[in-house]
């Protein structure tokens, strides 16, 4: 390049996608991210080739637009922009098979991510939509054990009863610690760290079968003053 001249202005492929029809038709969460990447080019003071937008899950990876903007940033040297790195997928595979696309793309949330980093978000988002998968199965399990019948024409009623019958066993075992707490006030002991040990040291476990820190204690107190 020729000393006194600038360098050739990136050029970017936009790239919205939202999770449900409603979020599509009434704009909402689009703007939002519309917002965001168009900040971020202008601060840059470059262009925008081309949009794309979806209204898809972000467990489905097939996306027809998706495929349409990355195929117009490998035909135009461009880099893909979106506004969040969810905004593509929460699936680990996916977001590392577009790695491997060979273009080039940023998150305005976090612009100056490498490879490494980004890799290593997708497997703790992957990770996030196993557990939140295991949390519904467990509680949905719960909810079967105490008769509430599932998959029934009302499918929102049945989740609000699991959703009950959960915080209803969280109240219960909060008022089983809640008497050891009580007794072991009464023999003196008042701070939140001391009647964790003392918890311990009486074989108590928490709901998750963990042992007792001072946070998970004052939880205890708080949800018995609700």
């Amino acid at each position: 390049m020729p000393r006194g001249t600038s360098p050739p202005k990136k050029r970017f492929v936009a790239y919205y996608r939202v999770s449900t029809d409603k979020q599509g038709l009434t704009g909402n969460g689009l703007e939002a991210q519309k917002v965001a990447v168009k900040k971020y080019i202008s601060s840059l003071e470059c262009e925008i080739l081309e949009s794309f937008e979806e209204v898809e899950s972000g467990a489905n990876n097939r996306r027809p637009q998706l495929d349409a903007a990355i195929q117009l940033a490998k035909s135009q040297k461009a880099v893909l922009c979106i506004a969040k790195l969810d905004r593509l997928s929460r699936n680990a595979a996916f977001l590392l098979t577009l790695q491997e696309s060979k273009i080039d793309f940023v998150a305005c949330d976090m612009p100056n991510a490498d490879k490494l980093s980004i890799g290593i978000i997708a497997l703790l988002a992957q990770r996030e939509r196993e557990l939140i998968s295991d949390r519904t199965r467990a509680g949905l399990a719960v909810a079967r054990s105490r008769g509430v019948k599932l998959g029934s024409p009302n499918p929102a009623k049945a989740w609000q009863s699991a959703a009950k019958e959960i915080q209803r066993r969280k109240l219960g075992f909060a008022c089983e610690i809640l008497k050891s707490i009580k007794e072991i006030r009464g023999t003196g002991v008042k701070t939140l760290s001391r009647i964790a040990d003392c918890l311990n040291k009486r074989g108590e476990r928490t709901r998750r079968g963990g042992k007792f820190t001072p946070t998970s204690v004052k939880r205890i107190l708080d949800s018995s003053a609700e």
